[in-house]
């Protein structure tokens, strides 16, 4: 699948200027290579979808790559599991970080040997040094905003009394919190992150990758400055939230150049903001606390803001890149309302999905004076505006399925579906005019009876001569589909779910999911997972790519056809 976006050209923004002017100053000699370094920790969210579609679509659109990198240093909470997720994601989004024959696939831990070597020779420089402080006296003379902080005691131990501490360290002699290797910066700075940040901490767990072999990890500050420098990325993209770090991840490959490590000019992070997005959650720890807690039906639950969520709730990968078009890039924080995510999909899914008949709360019409046993063809177009696409068929027969609240014996003013004694149009069908309806022992509605007239049906001549304000979707009782369609709709009731600091959970909608038996135009028996439609008048729907089988197909609504949220019904 081709998810590319060729449509039109890319909107400029304050990266690719800055890219632009480093092109014409040929500092990287025209190249531009990027990354997209997520920790294999958790399933990717929306807000990593607009992080992948600038990484990779930047690189592409200047003719460089992208590289997916794991920063897999935080051996407790990572796995495999998470690898194999995010690359399927980045792929269903449409990219890939191959180029000239070479794969830019790339982990952390493949560097931990080299991180090592590189914190001894700062050690040998003057530039790090191993702190014997508990965390909470750590902690105490880190300073405040009005107060600097406190050197460690330990600040000034020998070049020789570090080594031997930081290799007796990754030989597995001390505990866990006995000693850190810091590097030794400015304890009065303004930056907190440049008063002797951590570079390394005991860790007895087992890697993913590595196993056993380490017992000491090094940090994600320390790290990713150095993977950038070995992989020689040109345009460290990240957001805002690490521009405070920056001159942390200056200040180590400067260190390490003047060491001779690395060669001038080094990888530039520059900031953008980070999506923030109304109605959703995505803290990675309150999403884990929705799946363990059961709010959701897992991590691929299509309420999730999950990209493995919103890929079986039914959103395309051209759907989420059109949204992060459209939202661009800054360096300001906002909020971006659910709505225009939404609307990108609709956009999208207009053009694209085939239409389909579809009851999801049926009650039945009985033609009483159609012929019993007969079933007569009727057709549509497969798609309203691409003729190209052909036409679907589907019978009419004497018992139909309509929607319930197209029926109701005492209309409100302009209510103009079936009522004793009203006309209507079934769509593609004929003119009928309903004469009552039978009731239950309760008072209620069971089937509604109607008679047609036979030279009313859509697309002959005598279909002219009946005016009717009413036309109503339906499908045959005998023919139709029977399919169970889970009515989904957003997971929070409140825009910002945790605000000032509130139990989010207390924002849950609990109308977020609602499960129907339908029943759907014959057609529909074929669809396969993933396949999309539009349910004329109820929105568009997905087979879900789990549960729907060939012949027992399972729908997920995606979106409606417009945006109702909050408004009056």
């Amino acid at each position: 699948m081709n998810t590319e976006r060729n449509d039109a050209p890319a909107a400029s923004n304050f990266i690719r200027n800055i890219i632009d002017d480093d092109n014409r100053s040929g500092k990287w000699s025209q190249r531009v290579e990027t990354r997209f370094p997520p920790e294999p920790n958790g399933y990717l969210h929306i807000g990593h979808a607009k992080s992948i579609c600038l990484n990779f679509g930047v690189a592409r659109s200047y003719g460089g790559v992208c590289h997916l990198r794991f920063d897999d240093t935080n051996p407790e909470k990572e796995s495999v599991e998470y690898v194999d997720s995010i690359i399927d994601a980045v792929r269903w989004l449409g990219f890939e970080w191959q180029k000239d024959g070479t794969e830019h696939l790339y982990y952390a831990s493949d560097y931990y040997d080299k991180l090592y070597e590189f914190a001894e020779l700062l050690i040998e420089r003057g530039k790090a040094y191993v702190d014997s402080q508990s965390a909470e006296e750590m902690r105490a003379n880190r300073g405040s905003a009005t107060e600097v902080g406190t050197p460690s005691p330990f600040r000034e131990r020998s070049v020789q009394e570090n080594l031997d501490l930081f290799r007796r360290m990754k030989a597995g002699e001390f505990k866990e919190g006995e000693h850190v290797l810091r590097a030794k910066i400015d304890m009065s700075s303004p930056n907190f992150n440049m008063r002797d940040p951590v570079l390394y901490r005991i860790r007895f767990a087992h890697h993913y990758r590595t196993g056993d072999k380490w017992c000491v990890y090094p940090m994600y500050d320390y790290t990713h400055c150095i993977s950038d420098a070995l992989e020689n990325i040109t345009h460290s993209l990240c957001t805002l939230e690490f521009e405070d770090h920056r001159p942390l991840y200056d200040w180590i490959l400067n260190e390490l150049a003047e060491a001779g490590i690395f060669t001038r000019p080094l990888p530039q992070q520059i900031e953008f903001s980070r999506l923030n997005l109304t109605y959703a959650i995505t803290s990675k720890r309150k999403l884990l606390q929705l799946v363990n807690e059961g709010h959701v039906d897992g991590w691929d639950d299509p309420r999730m803001p999950t990209i493995v969520g919103v890929r079986r709730r039914g959103f395309t990968p051209e759907s989420i890149q059109l949204f992060c078009e459209r939202i661009g890039v800054t360096k300001v924080d906002s909020w971006i309302d659910m709505s225009v995510f939404e609307g990108a999909l609709r956009d999208d899914l207009d053009e694209k999905a085939p239409r389909i008949a579809a009851v999801l709360d049926p009650l039945k019409l009985v033609i009483d004076n159609f012929p019993e046993g007969l079933s007569e063809p009727c057709s549509a177009p497969v798609h309203p505006h691409h003729p190209e696409q052909g036409v679907r068929e589907f019978p009419i027969s004497r018992e139909l399925w309509i929607e319930r609240d197209d029926f109701t014996e005492t209309p409100p003013k302009g209510y103009f579906r079936l009522f004793p004694g009203n006309r209507v149009r079934l769509r593609y069908g004929y003119v009928i005019e309903c004469t009552g309806a039978e009731k239950d022992e309760n008072g209620n509605v069971v089937a509604v009876h109607c008679n047609y007239f036979p030279d009313s049906k859509s697309g002959t001549e005598g279909a002219n001569n009946y005016k009717v304000k009413g036309n109503i979707h339906w499908v045959s009782a005998a023919a139709a589909c029977p399919a169970e369609v889970r009515i989904y709709d957003r997971l929070f009731k409140e825009p910002q779910p945790d605000a000032g600091g509130r139990d989010f959970l207390e924002a849950l909608n609990p109308d977020s999911k609602r499960v129907v038996n339908a029943y759907l135009e014959p057609g529909a028996h074929g669809a396969l997972p993933e396949q999309r439609y539009q349910f004329e008048r109820h929105g568009y729907f997905v087979a879900d790519r789990v549960d729907s089988k060939p012949g027992k197909p399972v729908f997920n609504r995606i979106v409606s056809l417009r945006d109702s949220w909050g408004k009056p019904a």
